[in-house]
């Protein structure tokens, strides 16, 4: 492992941006901070792939309202109750619990994929601020490591 240590910001985000620049996958590269840090965020956000979360939002919201839909039109046909010579299957009644189901799904989906994503709970990185002191630190995984 390769590890950059500065007491200077403006040295590590130089440092920080030609390590980027140079191809290495942004998977490899670990930073450090004494602080939260919103330009060190903004830097490491333009190299970062786009996240694949929306698409677990997208399924489970489909998935919420199809069997939102599903659940009440399996229910009226079960046990009809026909009422003022209305039809059986008129949707805009079950468009209350298909909107609930579609995001209560979405959301639960959204966070377990969030967990997946972030190859969460991870137990191995947990460091005590004396560690590091006030330093930022740039840590580079060795490409040799499996």
């Amino acid at each position: 492992m390769i590890k950059y240590s500065f007491q200077d910001k403006k040295k590590f985000m130089d440092k920080l941006k030609d390590v980027y620049e140079s191809g290495l996958s942004p998977k490899k590269v670990r930073v450090i901070l004494p602080h939260p840090d919103h330009d060190v965020e903004h830097l490491v956000e333009e190299y970062l792939p786009k996240s694949k979360l929306k698409y677990f939002t997208l399924v489970g919201a489909l998935a919420g309202c199809i069997l939102g839909f599903g659940f009440t039109a399996f229910t009226v046909l079960d046990w009809p109750l026909i009422t003022g010579g209305k039809p059986l299957l008129s949707w805009p009644t079950f468009v209350v619990i298909a909107f609930e189901l579609t995001i209560l799904l979405g959301a639960i989906v959204s966070f377990g994929g969030f967990l997946f994503l972030a190859k969460m709970p991870d137990f191995q990185g947990i460091l005590t601020p004396e560690d590091h002191g006030n330093e930022y630190v740039i840590q580079i995984e060795s490409e040799d490591k499996k």
